[in-house]
């Protein structure tokens, strides 16, 4: 048997190989995933070949694992910094279609060719179709398969060796990463008081309101020396204990209302217990913790709930997400209806329910065919391709949580399997397709459409970091997945993202991909115009 004319047996031997290449590390560098397309263009150069249906499949499987990971970081990213970054995917896009321009002018290259080499220099193949469909020119493709192949290695060197050069401190980066984005949630902590304050003696916690008026939360009251549990009915009386959380200035507005601050320690009473309840339940997700009335029908009360790692102070409004964690405090009783009612069930988050998957990659699908006209007959045609419709359609998905019965979130380590065997995929399947065509389009062409392609690859990056670095100081690893999804490269991204345990780079990509896909149609469109 020839296990050479085997397309899956290519596929696991280009992974194989590459997973060895990726983990030596040469002067402290190593390729990690990304070695498997210098591993796959080598196969493709000596004539083996993988069927494109792989690797548009493992484009698929990551693009959308990327958009469910970054969907719900995008929106806070993006209204953070979201200016700069659009700035620096202008200067990106903009520099590289000047170039291609410049090469037309100067150099004499026909501008089907300057095209190709454009959109094959930043890999885009919503680009290389806006090309196609504008100029109706075979020339594109020859060069953006000049190009691409760079425009592949070149951002993965870039990324890799960037870092590097300049003594990047990752692990610095991440910690400013995770501070900023923890600095909408403020830390939530813990303090007792003494009931002092006349006017709101011998009322209850319902009839005083005190988590609207202060946003602070009672979990435990000591009365005469017994601890009680927090109901909406209980009464505070003068010299009670009170155990309260929230953020600092949650407490403080607390201590206002109620009286100062005690040393003294409130015990547990021995029907009462504090147990933190993992939400599973299907029937919760997306509902606010408010609809619950867990005050009233189990005298229970939510004093904090953890998200990703983030505490968050508890309001009614708040969505529940699958995942999440409630501390909560009641009675032993109580307990077991508040575990039913929200699942607290580990199993559950290792499940992975494969229809949402399905279903929306569909729609990202759908959503990719979809084209929009402006103008007259001849006017602009945009249309988002496959990567920009499922990253969307991701995205989107994973903000909103549920749908009625169907849960889009996916959990932690199936949406990194997936994540990982789509890339692999992608990378085998686009290696051997640009190793096919090297030596042909070299030896066709020369060396100067090489030279072009890799200056409009490397050129705008170096702009870029330059105006990120010493105009407006900017994260790190954000600035590697603005990069790289300026570039509208997901080679790149898999370079980037071995670098850190963090998901900066992925949010950061997700975020500029979309500004990037459509400033570089219009782009395409008005170097058409030349042609």
């Amino acid at each position: 048997m020839d296990f050479l004319t085997q397309p899956y047996f290519i596929l696991f031997v280009i992974i194989c190989i590459g997973f060895i290449i990726g983990n030596i590390k040469i002067a402290g560098v190593s390729l990690d995933i990304s070695a498997i397309i210098f591993v796959a263009i080598f196969f493709g150069h000596h004539g083996l070949v993988i069927p494109p249906i792989i690797g548009q499949l493992g484009l698929i499987l990551f693009i959308y694992t990327i958009g469910m990971q970054a969907g719900p970081g995008f929106f806070d990213s993006f209204r953070k910094q979201g200016r700069l970054l659009v700035v620096l995917t202008t200067i990106v896009i903009v520099s590289a279609s000047l170039l291609a321009f410049f090469a037309w002018y100067w150099t004499g290259v026909e501008m089907p060719v300057a095209i190709g080499l454009l959109t094959g220099a930043l890999t885009s193949t919503p680009g290389l179709a806006a090309a196609i469909d504008a100029t109706h020119s075979p020339m594109i493709s020859i060069g953006y398969g000049i190009a691409y192949p760079f425009g592949v290695i070149g951002v993965i060197l870039f990324v890799r060796l960037y870092p590097k050069l300049i003594r990047a401190n990752v692990k610095q980066a991440e910690e400013e990463f995770e501070q900023e984005s923890f600095s909408g949630y403020p830390e939530i902590k813990t303090r007792i008081f003494r009931v002092e304050n006349d006017a709101i003696i011998n009322k209850s916690i319902a009839d005083l309101r005190i988590r609207s008026m202060t946003n602070a939360v009672i979990s435990r009251i000591q009365h005469m020396g017994e601890a009680m549990v927090p109901s909406p009915e209980a009464v505070l009386h003068k010299g009670d204990l009170v155990k309260a959380v929230g953020t600092e200035d949650a407490l403080q507005k607390f201590g206002l209302l109620v009286g100062s601050e005690s040393d003294e320690e409130i015990p547990l009473h021995k029907s009462y217990e504090v147990q933190s309840v993992l939400v599973t339940n299907k029937e919760v997700m997306n509902q606010p913790l408010g609809s619950f009335n867990l005050g009233t029908t189990y005298q229970a009360t939510v004093t904090r709930v953890r998200r990703s790692g983030i505490d968050i102070a508890p309001s009614p409004s708040l969505r529940l997400q699958m995942g999440d964690k409630l501390m909560v405090a009641c009675s032993h009783e109580n307990m077991k209806q508040v575990f039913r009612l929200f699942g607290n069930n580990d199993k559950k988050l290792s499940d992975t329910d494969f229809f949402p998957i399905a279903l929306g990659i569909v729609l990202g699908v759908l959503l990719g065919n979809l084209s929009l006209s402006f103008g007259s007959q001849n006017g602009f045609v945009f249309n988002p391709g496959l990567t920009g419709g499922v990253l969307a359609v991701g995205m989107i998905l994973s903000r909103i949580g549920r749908t009625g019965p169907v849960i889009w979130s996916m959990s932690g380590a199936a949406t990194q399997l997936l994540r990982q065997l789509g890339l692999m995929f992608f990378l085998v399947e686009v290696g051997t397709k640009a190793g096919a065509n090297i030596e042909e389009t070299f030896e066709a062409y020369g060396m100067n459409l090489f030279f072009i392609g890799g200056a409009i690859t490397l050129i705008p990056m170096f702009l870029a970091v330059l105006v990120a670095r010493f105009f407006k100081k900017m994260n790190f690893l954000s600035l590697m997945g603005t990069l790289t999804g300026a570039m509208t490269s997901t080679p790149g991204l898999a370079a980037v993202s071995p670098m850190t345990d963090t998901n900066a780079p992925a949010v950061a990509y997700a975020t500029v991909y979309p500004v990037a896909m459509v400033l570089l149609i219009i782009c395409v469109q008005i170097l058409a115009l030349f042609g």
